[in-house]
């Protein structure tokens, strides 16, 4: 399988630096996973992840001017709903629909609450 964005293949740590890990891919090219590419935490010492010779399993998120993007966090995310309304393919009118039906109910919401309030004094 070649080097392609977006396909997952196992690679082995070469090198680690404070900004991100080498990591050698299957054919001899090496890629950089960036420290925020790491883990779903917050990575303030990569060692703490990752240490040289560790066996990953990253996805390729870029290919630019012979340089390989990698992601060990996205390889392990599972296939996961859009979450975003560009993500859903929802256009203006669904936005404004939605965001009209949440604005009516978190009004309701106030409104109900205020009554409630205003009996007990």
């Amino acid at each position: 399988m070649g080097v392609e964005i977006g396909s997952k293949l196992e690679g082995k740590v070469t090198g680690i630096t404070k900004f991100g890990a080498f990591v050698e891919l299957p054919g001899g090219a090496t890629g950089l996973v960036h420290i925020s590419e790491i883990a779903d935490t917050f990575v303030k010492d990569i060692h703490q992840f990752l240490k040289v010779g560790d066996v990953v399993t990253v996805k390729v998120l870029s290919l630019r001017e012979g340089k390989i993007g990698l992601s060990i966090k996205k390889a392990k995310e599972q296939e996961r709903p859009p979450r975003s309304p560009r993500e859903r393919g929802e256009g203006f009118e669904d936005k404004l629909n939605r965001f009209l039906k949440e604005s009516e109910e978190r009004q309701s919401t106030r409104k109900k609450n205020t009554e409630k309030r205003g009996r007990h004094r």
